[in-house]
């Protein structure tokens, strides 16, 4: 008779991963999807969206794929909350529009550590997993093309708002009166920094995993060297713009010299 080799210490683990597990603090099983946290989370549904481990061609696809779909999710969410924002803004309940705004911000900076995770993926690996990904684009994303129109709404809702104040924003960081208008508006330029630095963190991704270069292209067939033009491009144009026109006005007068005494003269008014 044939030795039956033993199944190693990985297969075991791999087996008994596959659930399900006994929970013995509950006394119940878990993962057979029959919980009520497995029923709302719909647990069975979403972790069968991964290729199953017989199929994967490397072991980091679970985790390339496992970065992209938690980042569509981030995306629908960062979405939802933009235009609730914007109903909130038309409502001109500006204190609850503003705790919206550090929500997305969070939820901004978070798509940007998720990615730090797929800087761990080495290029001879991707480039074995690229072989299965088609013409794949980010450009395909639904997440990134829902976003970029919830913030063209968000915009048009500061629009109004600045409008039934009366304001235009070249005027919201001279003029006194406007501290929360102003405080809206340097959070969404703090979600907009966050934003872009999001596409920088990808574009960096990128770079290190296929490069940058005109002979370089993506699955879609555009050279990679594009990237950083899409990178800089902002979410709120017309906030970015009001700094470019205050330095336009600025002058020097009225400032010190570097070294100069800045204490008053005798006899002035301190």
């Amino acid at each position: 008779m044939e030795d039956i080799a033993e199944p190693s210490h990985v297969e075991l683990l791999r087996r008994q991963l596959r659930g399900p597990w006994h929970n013995m603090l509950l006394d119940k099983w878990v993962g057979r999807g029959e919980l009520d946290y497995e029923k709302y989370v719909r647990t069975p549904e979403l972790l069968a969206l991964q290729t199953p481990p017989e199929q994967r061609v490397s072991p980091d696809e679970l985790m390339f794929q496992a970065v992209h779909q938690s980042q569509e999710l981030w995306l629908k969410l960062l979405a939802h909350e933009c235009v609730e924002t914007v109903g909130e803004l038309d409502q001109d309940q500006l204190w609850e529009a503003s705790a919206r705004l550090e929500r997305v911000n969070r939820m901004a900076r978070t798509l940007t550590s998720q990615l730090g995770v797929l800087e761990t993926l080495t290029p001879e690996t991707y480039q074995i997993i690229r072989r299965s990904l088609g013409s794949g684009s980010g450009q395909e994303s639904p997440g990134y093309n829902a976003v970029g129109l919830a913030a063209q709404g968000l915009e048009e809702a500061l629009t109004r708002l600045l409008w039934r104040r009366g304001v235009e924003p070249a005027v919201l960081y001279s003029r006194p009166g406007l501290a929360d208008l102003k405080r809206l508006c340097e959070q969404l330029l703090d979600y907009d920094e966050s934003y872009q630095l999001w596409l920088y963190t990808h574009y960096q991704l990128v770079r290190r995993t296929i490069g940058v270069d005109a002979s370089v292209k993506a699955l879609d067939g555009i050279p990679t060297r594009v990237l950083p033009g899409r990178m800089m491009k902002p979410l709120f144009p017309v906030l970015w713009a009001v700094r470019v026109e205050m330095t336009a006005h600025w002058r020097r007068e009225g400032g010190h010299a570097p070294g100069e005494s800045r204490a008053p003269a005798k006899g002035e008014a301190s």
